[in-house]
Protein backbone atom coordinates (compact mmCIF):
# COMPACT_ATOMS: atom_id res chain seq x y z
CA UNK A 1 0.00 0.00 0.00
CA UNK A 2 1.54 3.26 -1.10
CA UNK A 3 0.09 6.66 -1.31
CA UNK A 4 1.61 10.10 -2.13
CA UNK A 5 4.17 12.35 -0.74
CA UNK A 6 3.45 15.75 -2.45
CA UNK A 7 3.91 18.95 -0.92
CA UNK A 8 4.02 17.13 1.97
CA UNK A 9 6.09 16.06 4.99
CA UNK A 10 5.79 12.76 5.68
CA UNK A 11 7.88 10.69 8.72
CA UNK A 12 9.98 7.67 7.07
CA UNK A 13 13.01 5.84 9.07
CA UNK A 14 15.44 3.71 7.02
CA UNK A 15 16.46 0.87 8.90
CA UNK A 16 19.79 -1.34 8.62
CA UNK A 17 19.60 -4.99 9.08
CA UNK A 18 22.91 -4.13 12.05
CA UNK A 19 19.99 -1.91 14.15
CA UNK A 20 21.59 1.50 12.19
CA UNK A 21 18.51 3.32 11.86
CA UNK A 22 18.47 7.06 9.67
CA UNK A 23 14.99 9.04 10.21
CA UNK A 24 14.34 11.56 6.96
CA UNK A 25 11.19 12.42 5.48
CA UNK A 26 9.63 10.06 2.79
CA UNK A 27 10.44 10.79 -1.20
CA UNK A 28 7.50 9.23 -3.95
CA UNK A 29 5.42 6.47 -2.13
CA UNK A 30 4.83 6.39 1.12
CA UNK A 31 4.98 2.52 2.82
CA UNK A 32 7.67 0.30 3.20
CA UNK A 33 10.43 -1.64 1.24
CA UNK A 34 12.91 -4.03 1.49
CA UNK A 35 15.88 -4.88 -0.38
CA UNK A 36 19.84 -4.62 -0.26
CA UNK A 37 21.42 -1.65 0.64
CA UNK A 38 23.78 -0.47 -2.03
CA UNK A 39 25.17 3.17 -3.01
CA UNK A 40 25.53 4.24 -6.24
CA UNK A 41 28.86 7.06 -6.67
CA UNK A 42 27.04 8.72 -10.13
CA UNK A 43 26.25 12.44 -10.15
CA UNK A 44 24.30 12.25 -13.24
CA UNK A 45 22.20 9.47 -15.09
CA UNK A 46 19.68 8.85 -12.04
CA UNK A 47 16.87 7.66 -14.56
CA UNK A 48 19.53 5.24 -16.13
CA UNK A 49 20.30 4.18 -12.76
CA UNK A 50 16.33 3.60 -11.42
CA UNK A 51 15.30 1.66 -14.87
CA UNK A 52 18.41 -0.39 -15.02
CA UNK A 53 17.20 -3.99 -14.10
CA UNK A 54 20.65 -5.25 -12.16
CA UNK A 55 19.29 -2.91 -9.35
CA UNK A 56 16.00 -5.41 -9.04
CA UNK A 57 15.56 -5.72 -5.44
CA UNK A 58 17.70 -3.43 -4.11
CA UNK A 59 17.24 0.08 -1.96
CA UNK A 60 19.92 2.88 -3.90
CA UNK A 61 21.54 5.37 -1.85
CA UNK A 62 22.70 8.29 -4.29
CA UNK A 63 26.12 9.57 -3.06
CA UNK A 64 25.45 13.13 -4.88
CA UNK A 65 23.93 15.17 -2.50
CA UNK A 66 21.32 17.09 -4.90
CA UNK A 67 19.23 14.45 -7.16
CA UNK A 68 16.08 15.39 -8.90
CA UNK A 69 17.50 18.62 -11.06
CA UNK A 70 16.98 17.12 -14.38
CA UNK A 71 13.38 15.80 -13.84
CA UNK A 72 12.04 13.29 -15.43
CA UNK A 73 11.23 12.19 -19.33
CA UNK A 74 10.53 9.53 -21.49
CA UNK A 75 13.50 9.35 -23.76
CA UNK A 76 16.13 7.74 -20.69
CA UNK A 77 14.89 4.96 -19.06
CA UNK A 78 16.66 2.22 -19.34
CA UNK A 79 14.13 -0.30 -19.21
CA UNK A 80 9.88 0.06 -19.28
CA UNK A 81 9.93 0.79 -15.27
CA UNK A 82 11.78 1.33 -12.20
CA UNK A 83 13.73 -2.03 -10.95
CA UNK A 84 14.94 -0.12 -7.41
CA UNK A 85 13.01 -1.43 -4.69
CA UNK A 86 14.17 1.60 -3.11
CA UNK A 87 15.65 5.19 -2.76
CA UNK A 88 17.50 7.50 -0.47
CA UNK A 89 18.63 10.65 -1.39
CA UNK A 90 20.04 13.95 0.72
CA UNK A 91 18.36 16.73 -0.88
CA UNK A 92 15.48 16.34 -3.41
CA UNK A 93 15.15 19.23 -6.20
CA UNK A 94 12.65 20.98 -5.11
CA UNK A 95 11.65 22.38 -9.24
CA UNK A 96 13.10 20.15 -12.17
CA UNK A 97 15.13 22.62 -14.87
CA UNK A 98 15.86 20.42 -17.63
CA UNK A 99 13.69 20.97 -21.01
CA UNK A 100 13.39 17.66 -21.40
CA UNK A 101 11.53 17.42 -18.40
CA UNK A 102 7.92 16.14 -18.28
CA UNK A 103 7.42 15.61 -14.58
CA UNK A 104 9.56 15.45 -11.25
CA UNK A 105 11.63 12.61 -9.89
CA UNK A 106 9.10 11.93 -6.93
CA UNK A 107 5.92 12.54 -9.07
CA UNK A 108 7.33 9.29 -10.81
CA UNK A 109 8.38 7.23 -8.13
CA UNK A 110 5.02 7.47 -6.76
CA UNK A 111 3.32 7.00 -9.77
CA UNK A 112 5.53 3.64 -10.11
CA UNK A 113 4.56 2.94 -6.01
CA UNK A 114 8.86 3.15 -5.49
CA UNK A 115 9.14 4.27 -1.71
CA UNK A 116 11.89 6.56 -0.79
CA UNK A 117 13.53 8.58 1.70
CA UNK A 118 14.94 12.03 1.75
CA UNK A 119 16.55 14.38 4.16
CA UNK A 120 19.20 11.36 5.25
CA UNK A 121 23.29 11.98 5.80
CA UNK A 122 23.09 9.96 2.60
CA UNK A 123 27.59 10.64 3.58
CA UNK A 124 27.23 8.96 7.07
CA UNK A 125 24.81 6.37 5.60
CA UNK A 126 27.94 5.60 2.91
CA UNK A 127 30.25 5.67 5.16
CA UNK A 128 28.52 2.83 7.41
CA UNK A 129 27.99 0.63 4.06
CA UNK A 130 31.77 1.11 3.31
CA UNK A 131 32.62 -0.28 6.60
CA UNK A 132 30.15 -2.52 7.43
CA UNK A 133 29.38 -3.93 3.52
CA UNK A 134 25.69 -3.53 1.32
CA UNK A 135 23.03 -5.14 3.74
CA UNK A 136 19.39 -5.81 3.92
CA UNK A 137 17.82 -2.77 4.85
CA UNK A 138 13.62 -1.16 4.94
CA UNK A 139 12.54 1.84 4.31
CA UNK A 140 9.15 3.00 6.04
CA UNK A 141 7.00 6.37 5.74
CA UNK A 142 3.53 7.10 6.90
CA UNK A 143 1.66 4.38 8.97
CA UNK A 144 4.03 1.97 8.24
CA UNK A 145 6.57 3.54 10.77
CA UNK A 146 6.49 1.66 13.85
CA UNK A 147 8.85 0.67 17.09
CA UNK A 148 12.42 0.57 15.55
CA UNK A 149 12.32 -3.39 16.60
CA UNK A 150 9.49 -4.54 15.21
CA UNK A 151 10.72 -2.82 11.92
CA UNK A 152 14.26 -4.69 12.32
CA UNK A 153 12.75 -7.93 12.46
CA UNK A 154 10.73 -7.36 9.36
CA UNK A 155 13.94 -6.12 7.93
CA UNK A 156 16.07 -9.45 8.98
CA UNK A 157 13.36 -11.67 7.83
CA UNK A 158 13.87 -10.78 4.34
CA UNK A 159 16.08 -13.27 2.07
CA UNK A 160 19.89 -12.06 1.40
CA UNK A 161 21.28 -11.18 -2.01
CA UNK A 162 23.90 -13.92 -1.66
CA UNK A 163 21.77 -16.88 -3.46
CA UNK A 164 19.57 -14.92 -5.60
CA UNK A 165 18.11 -15.97 -9.09
CA UNK A 166 16.88 -13.11 -9.82
CA UNK A 167 17.26 -12.78 -14.03
CA UNK A 168 14.07 -14.48 -15.15
CA UNK A 169 11.99 -12.25 -12.79
CA UNK A 170 13.60 -9.14 -15.27
CA UNK A 171 14.44 -10.59 -18.37
CA UNK A 172 11.89 -10.20 -21.23
CA UNK A 173 9.12 -12.91 -21.32
CA UNK A 174 9.12 -13.48 -25.33
CA UNK A 175 12.03 -12.61 -27.87
CA UNK A 176 11.92 -9.35 -29.77
CA UNK A 177 13.77 -8.15 -32.64
CA UNK A 178 15.77 -4.67 -32.56
CA UNK A 179 16.97 -4.16 -36.03
CA UNK A 180 20.37 -2.61 -37.65
CA UNK A 181 20.32 0.39 -38.08
CA UNK A 182 21.68 1.34 -42.02
CA UNK A 183 22.69 -1.79 -43.65
CA UNK A 184 22.24 -5.29 -41.99
CA UNK A 185 25.73 -6.46 -41.23
CA UNK A 186 25.77 -9.48 -39.07
CA UNK A 187 22.93 -11.07 -37.03
CA UNK A 188 23.16 -11.36 -32.77
CA UNK A 189 21.31 -13.73 -30.55
CA UNK A 190 21.09 -11.32 -27.03
CA UNK A 191 20.38 -13.60 -23.64
CA UNK A 192 18.46 -11.54 -21.69
CA UNK A 193 19.58 -11.55 -17.94
CA UNK A 194 18.56 -8.35 -17.25
CA UNK A 195 19.65 -6.27 -20.77
CA UNK A 196 19.53 -2.31 -20.58
CA UNK A 197 17.88 -0.77 -23.68
CA UNK A 198 20.98 0.98 -25.03
CA UNK A 199 22.85 -2.38 -25.46
CA UNK A 200 20.98 -3.53 -28.54
CA UNK A 201 20.80 0.06 -29.53
CA UNK A 202 24.51 0.29 -29.63
CA UNK A 203 24.59 -2.70 -31.56
CA UNK A 204 22.44 -1.72 -33.74
CA UNK A 205 24.26 1.44 -34.73
CA UNK A 206 27.37 -1.03 -35.97
CA UNK A 207 24.61 -2.45 -38.23
CA UNK A 208 23.49 -5.66 -36.37
CA UNK A 209 20.04 -7.16 -35.92
CA UNK A 210 20.01 -8.21 -32.37
CA UNK A 211 17.38 -11.11 -31.61
CA UNK A 212 16.37 -10.42 -27.91
CA UNK A 213 15.92 -13.93 -26.18
CA UNK A 214 14.32 -14.81 -22.70
CA UNK A 215 17.17 -15.80 -20.25
CA UNK A 216 15.03 -19.44 -20.47
CA UNK A 217 16.21 -19.83 -23.74
CA UNK A 218 17.83 -22.89 -24.89
CA UNK A 219 20.68 -23.47 -27.13
CA UNK A 220 18.03 -24.36 -29.95
CA UNK A 221 16.40 -21.00 -29.22
CA UNK A 222 19.96 -19.16 -29.56
CA UNK A 223 21.36 -20.91 -32.70
CA UNK A 224 17.42 -21.16 -34.38
CA UNK A 225 18.64 -16.97 -35.02
CA UNK A 226 21.02 -18.61 -37.28
CA UNK A 227 23.66 -15.32 -35.54
CA UNK A 228 26.85 -14.52 -36.26
CA UNK A 229 27.89 -13.98 -32.86
CA UNK A 230 26.21 -14.39 -29.17
CA UNK A 231 25.70 -12.16 -26.25
CA UNK A 232 25.30 -12.63 -22.79
CA UNK A 233 24.06 -9.15 -21.06
CA UNK A 234 23.59 -7.63 -17.48
CA UNK A 235 21.45 -8.64 -14.82
CA UNK A 236 20.60 -9.28 -11.21
CA UNK A 237 21.43 -11.77 -8.70
CA UNK A 238 24.05 -13.98 -7.99
CA UNK A 239 25.89 -15.71 -10.46
CA UNK A 240 26.45 -18.62 -8.56
CA UNK A 241 22.74 -19.64 -9.20
CA UNK A 242 22.98 -18.84 -12.89
CA UNK A 243 23.61 -22.57 -13.86
CA UNK A 244 21.13 -22.39 -17.26
CA UNK A 245 22.74 -19.75 -18.98
CA UNK A 246 26.21 -21.17 -17.89
CA UNK A 247 24.98 -24.20 -19.66
CA UNK A 248 24.23 -22.36 -23.08
CA UNK A 249 27.39 -20.80 -22.81
CA UNK A 250 29.47 -23.64 -22.79
CA UNK A 251 27.53 -24.74 -25.85
CA UNK A 252 28.23 -21.29 -27.40
CA UNK A 253 31.84 -22.00 -26.92
CA UNK A 254 32.16 -25.53 -27.69
CA UNK A 255 30.67 -24.31 -31.12
CA UNK A 256 32.98 -21.67 -31.30
CA UNK A 257 30.52 -18.58 -32.14
CA UNK A 258 32.25 -15.29 -31.79
CA UNK A 259 30.32 -14.34 -28.08
CA UNK A 260 30.24 -11.70 -25.83
CA UNK A 261 29.27 -10.60 -22.32
CA UNK A 262 28.58 -7.57 -20.31
CA UNK A 263 28.57 -7.41 -16.23
CA UNK A 264 26.65 -10.85 -15.53
CA UNK A 265 27.59 -12.02 -18.64
CA UNK A 266 31.47 -11.27 -17.73
CA UNK A 267 30.32 -13.45 -14.16
CA UNK A 268 28.71 -15.99 -16.35
CA UNK A 269 31.60 -16.51 -18.55
CA UNK A 270 33.79 -16.52 -15.39
CA UNK A 271 31.38 -19.36 -14.52
CA UNK A 272 32.22 -21.30 -18.15
CA UNK A 273 35.44 -21.21 -18.32
CA UNK A 274 35.58 -23.22 -14.39
CA UNK A 275 36.32 -19.84 -12.62
CA UNK A 276 34.33 -18.98 -9.30
CA UNK A 277 32.34 -16.29 -8.22
CA UNK A 278 32.24 -14.52 -4.70
CA UNK A 279 30.40 -11.19 -3.53
CA UNK A 280 32.14 -7.87 -2.95
CA UNK A 281 31.86 -6.20 0.47
CA UNK A 282 29.91 -3.04 -0.93
CA UNK A 283 30.03 -3.77 -4.48
CA UNK A 284 31.12 -1.22 -7.67
CA UNK A 285 28.37 1.52 -8.57
CA UNK A 286 28.25 4.32 -10.29
CA UNK A 287 29.67 5.84 -13.88
CA UNK A 288 33.52 7.15 -12.35
CA UNK A 289 35.15 3.99 -11.66
CA UNK A 290 38.75 3.25 -13.37
CA UNK A 291 39.53 0.50 -15.35
CA UNK A 292 42.84 -0.73 -17.27
CA UNK A 293 42.08 -2.59 -20.40
CA UNK A 294 45.45 -4.90 -19.90
CA UNK A 295 45.44 -5.65 -23.92
CA UNK A 296 45.93 -1.98 -24.90
CA UNK A 297 47.07 -0.33 -21.64
CA UNK A 298 45.00 1.77 -21.77
CA UNK A 299 42.57 3.58 -18.91
CA UNK A 300 38.80 4.20 -19.06
CA UNK A 301 36.48 6.01 -16.81
CA UNK A 302 33.63 3.44 -17.02
CA UNK A 303 29.66 2.63 -15.63
CA UNK A 304 29.43 -0.34 -12.99
CA UNK A 305 26.50 -1.60 -11.36
CA UNK A 306 28.12 -5.04 -9.72
CA UNK A 307 27.87 -6.94 -6.59
CA UNK A 308 29.47 -10.12 -7.30
CA UNK A 309 32.95 -10.65 -9.42
CA UNK A 310 35.10 -13.19 -11.13
CA UNK A 311 38.05 -15.18 -9.05
CA UNK A 312 40.82 -15.35 -11.54
CA UNK A 313 44.46 -15.12 -11.00
CA UNK A 314 45.70 -11.47 -12.43
CA UNK A 315 49.23 -12.78 -12.76
CA UNK A 316 48.82 -15.24 -15.34
CA UNK A 317 47.11 -17.08 -18.25
CA UNK A 318 44.57 -19.53 -17.18
CA UNK A 319 43.66 -23.43 -18.43
CA UNK A 320 40.24 -23.71 -19.22
CA UNK A 321 37.96 -26.26 -21.23
CA UNK A 322 37.73 -24.08 -23.92
CA UNK A 323 41.48 -22.77 -24.26
CA UNK A 324 43.88 -20.10 -22.59
CA UNK A 325 41.67 -17.46 -20.77
CA UNK A 326 43.33 -14.40 -19.39
CA UNK A 327 42.10 -11.38 -17.51
CA UNK A 328 41.91 -8.64 -19.87
CA UNK A 329 40.56 -5.79 -17.27
CA UNK A 330 41.60 -5.02 -14.18
CA UNK A 331 39.27 -2.39 -11.55
CA UNK A 332 42.60 0.23 -10.68
CA UNK A 333 40.48 0.74 -7.19
CA UNK A 334 40.84 -2.63 -5.98
CA UNK A 335 42.24 -5.09 -8.34
CA UNK A 336 39.05 -6.98 -8.97
CA UNK A 337 38.48 -8.53 -12.36
CA UNK A 338 36.51 -6.39 -14.74
CA UNK A 339 37.24 -8.39 -17.72
CA UNK A 340 38.22 -11.71 -19.37
CA UNK A 341 38.80 -13.40 -22.84
CA UNK A 342 40.32 -16.37 -24.85
CA UNK A 343 42.91 -16.41 -26.27
CA UNK A 344 42.15 -19.64 -28.60
CA UNK A 345 38.77 -19.09 -29.93
CA UNK A 346 36.66 -15.53 -30.20
CA UNK A 347 35.29 -14.78 -27.20
CA UNK A 348 35.82 -12.32 -24.23
CA UNK A 349 33.36 -10.41 -21.60
CA UNK A 350 33.91 -7.10 -18.92
CA UNK A 351 32.03 -6.56 -15.89
CA UNK A 352 31.22 -2.81 -16.39
CA UNK A 353 29.04 -1.26 -18.92
CA UNK A 354 30.43 -0.05 -22.11
CA UNK A 355 26.86 0.72 -23.46
CA UNK A 356 27.24 3.88 -20.89
CA UNK A 357 24.23 5.76 -20.62
CA UNK A 358 24.10 8.17 -19.48
CA UNK A 359 28.02 7.97 -19.75
CA UNK A 360 31.09 7.94 -19.92
CA UNK A 361 31.39 6.41 -23.35
CA UNK A 362 35.43 5.56 -23.10
CA UNK A 363 34.49 1.76 -23.58
CA UNK A 364 32.61 2.51 -26.76
CA UNK A 365 35.05 0.62 -28.58
CA UNK A 366 34.40 -2.81 -27.16
CA UNK A 367 31.11 -3.01 -29.31
CA UNK A 368 33.57 -2.80 -32.39
CA UNK A 369 36.07 -5.66 -30.94
CA UNK A 370 32.57 -7.79 -30.85
CA UNK A 371 31.89 -6.79 -34.88
CA UNK A 372 35.41 -7.80 -35.59
CA UNK A 373 35.48 -10.79 -34.10
CA UNK A 374 32.32 -11.48 -36.16
CA UNK A 375 34.16 -10.21 -39.16
CA UNK A 376 36.88 -12.42 -38.84
CA UNK A 377 35.22 -15.22 -38.24
CA UNK A 378 33.29 -14.29 -41.53
CA UNK A 379 36.38 -14.39 -43.45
Amino acid sequence: MTTSTRGTRVPAVLVLEDGRSFRGRAYGAVGETFGEAVFSTGMTGYQETLTDPSYHRQVVVMTAPHVGNTGVNDEDPESARIWVSGYVVRDPARTPSNWRATRTLDEELERQGVVGISGVDTRALTRHLRERGAMRVGIFSGDAVAAEADLLAKVRAQPEMKGADLSAEVATKEPYVVPAIGEKKFTVAAVDLGIKGMTPQRMAERGIEVHVLPATATVEDVYAVEPDGVFFSNGPGDPATADHPVSVMRAVLERRTPLFGICFGNQILGRALGFGTYKLKYGHRGINQPVQDRTTGKVEVTAHNHGFAVDAPLDKVSDTPFGRAEVSHVCLNDNVVEGLQLLDQPAFSVQYHPEAAAGPHDAAYLFDRFVALMEAERA
